[in-house]
């Protein structure tokens, strides 16, 4: 995964997603206030067409698959149209199908074990997940002095209050969170109220 890329993402919303009215226009609101990419999660039926509406209505947003958890997801992601995929966790043979093809991949990770796991397979970008969980803070710390190499996506307990924390690391590309996609907003069709968090986690 180009990690120039991911750091131009600075914070990625997690969203999981009703239906493709609404996603279409959550995601406008998140484009308008400067996001520029969104991780839509395959927990729902509506996840696939939700991706592809997105990558046909709201083009200048980049689109990342989330929870993809094996080869299938992993291909149907990227038939939906999705320009990246991220995961919860690594197995061989996810990571064995996503570095067969170009679409970026961000494989999950909670130990040092599942990072050198990955590096074997050529991957020196991953999600921390959950990340306040494993040790937050501390943790990519502590990763940082065995692998040097390594760049993180910390998501999983982020805030408005404690993302900035996590984006100071050095070896913090970009986080993701769903604070500003949160449900509530989302069903109340709140969507200035969308545009206005995600402006300010964009600065």
């Amino acid at each position: 995964m180009d990690q120039t890329l991911l750091s131009e993402c600075r914070v990625l919303p997690v969203v999981t997603v009703r239906n493709v009215e609404s996603t279409v226009a959550l995601s406008r609101a998140l484009a308008k206030g400067g996001m520029k990419a969104v991780e839509i999660t395959l927990r729902t039926d509506a996840a696939l067409e939700c991706i592809a509406a997105v990558k046909a209505q709201v083009p200048n947003l980049l689109i990342a698959a989330g929870t993809v958890t094996n080869p299938a997801e992993f291909e149907a992601a990227v038939a939906a149209g999705a320009d990246f995929c991220v995961s919860p966790g690594l197995t061989e043979n996810l990571l064995r199908a996503a570095s067969q093809t170009k679409v970026g991949f961000v494989p999950g990770i909670s130990t040092a074990s599942e990072i050198m796991l990955g590096l074997d397979y050529g991957y020196e970008c991953f999600k921390l997940f959950p990340a306040v969980a494993v040790g937050g803070i501390p943790t990519l710390k502590s990763l940082g002095g065995p692998f040097p190499q390594v760049r993180f996506c910390p998501t999983g307990g982020l805030t408005p209050f404690n993302f900035r924390e996590f984006l100071a690391l050095s070896n913090v590309v970009c986080c993701g969170g769903s604070w500003m996609v949160a449900d509530k907003l989302v069903d109340a069709e709140n969507w200035a109220e969308i545009e206005r968090l995600a402006h300010e986690a964009m600065n």
